[in-house]
């Protein structure tokens, strides 16, 4: 009895080992043409494996790549593709580059902050900066909170705000209420409920 542990090792094994005969077949195959259209029928056989992509001509390069490799390159044909070449598989792929890790100086208001706050200082408008800047605050707030659920004062929002804009925005206490600790609390707890509820 012949078992396939004993049998020569498959290259591609999610084709099988008939696809593998009929590409050994195929190689031994003398006249150019015949052979030829013994690996066109290959390739049709290849692709009723995979019916949902065998008509992507991405998914028909790829068959007639891996026919390429089953053959150990050996297969002497006319490609209807310029096919995968024996150096490539071995070389090491390219290198993906990383954006450098950003520096988050006050890491509990995160990392978006900073570009809300640069977009607020870059404004024009008076009242649209100042409405802004409002909006920040209070989500500084929000995020210090829950970082920190002994609460903040809101001094210490504008002193962070105004060192994260380099000066540009001032807000203080005097013409500026931020909103009370609890009323951010409980609204954050709202909203996690609502969301628990259409889970």
């Amino acid at each position: 009895m012949r078992y396939n542990t004993k049998m020569k090792r498959l290259v591609l094994p999610e084709y099988g080992r008939n696809i593998q005969n009929m590409v050994d077949y195929c190689m031994t195959i003398e006249d150019r043409a015949e052979r030829t259209d013994c690996a066109y029928s290959i390739i049709a056989t290849m692709g009723n494996l995979f019916p949902q992509l065998r008509d992507l001509t991405e998914f028909k390069h790829l068959l007639w790549d891996h026919l390429a490799i089953m053959s150990d390159f050996n297969l002497d044909i006319d490609y209807p593709y310029e096919v995968v070449k024996r150096e490539s598989l071995a070389a090491d792929p390219n290198r993906v580059e990383y954006s450098s890790p950003q520096q988050i100086r006050y890491r509990h208001y995160g990392k978006l902050i900073q570009g809300m706050i640069d977009k607020a200082a870059s404004l024009s408008d008076p009242d649209e900066k100042m409405e802004l800047s409002v909006y920040i605050a209070n989500y500084m707030k929000k995020c210090y909170i829950l970082y920190n659920k002994d609460g903040v004062a809101d001094q210490k929002i504008f002193d962070d705000l105004r060192d994260l804009s380099k000066g540009d925005i001032r807000l203080s206490s005097d013409e500026v209420a931020l909103e009370d600790c609890k009323d951010l609390l409980s609204n954050q707890n709202q909203s996690s409920s609502k969301k628990k509820k259409k889970k």
